[in-house]
């Protein structure tokens, strides 16, 4: 596969873009990370996440340590060139480090923030604490 397609992603002053996974059957997102142009070409190329995880300074391939995976559907990218947007299958259903579907479980109530999503796992008996 030709990478000249990654030429016209507008990576920031870092070298990185967010990426947005987002179920591919039910639309609901995900998760937001960020992916140098190595960790958007191997995506691409293998059809499962890889992200740039700016605190441990590598590469990251979700689901390494979990084992919930993200299989890539279709890759998609804005209007400005400058956020990319995966389409998933999640693997487990869990895509938050917190044990949850979505890291984005918490919603603005009357001016404080509430958990709205239960944990669907512990995060214990997922990783290595």
């Amino acid at each position: 596969m030709s990478e000249q397609w990654l030429d016209e992603i507008s990576f920031n002053d870092d070298g990185l873009v967010p990426a947005i996974a987002q179920d591919a059957e039910t639309g609901k997102v995900l998760m937001l990370a960020w992916m140098n142009r190595e960790a958007l070409r191997l995506t691409a190329e293998q059809g499962e996440a890889v992200y740039w995880s700016r605190s441990r300074g590598r590469l990251w391939r979700k689901g390494e340590q979990s084992g919930h995976v993200q299989s890539v559907v279709e890759i998609r990218f804005d209007c400005d060139e400058d956020v990319i947007l995966l389409k998933v299958q999640q693997k487990g259903g869990i895509a938050c480090h917190t044990g949850r579907e979505s890291c984005f479980y918490r919603q603005l109530n009357e001016g404080q923030w509430a958990e709205v999503e239960s944990i669907i796992k512990d995060p214990k008996d997922i990783y290595d604490v």
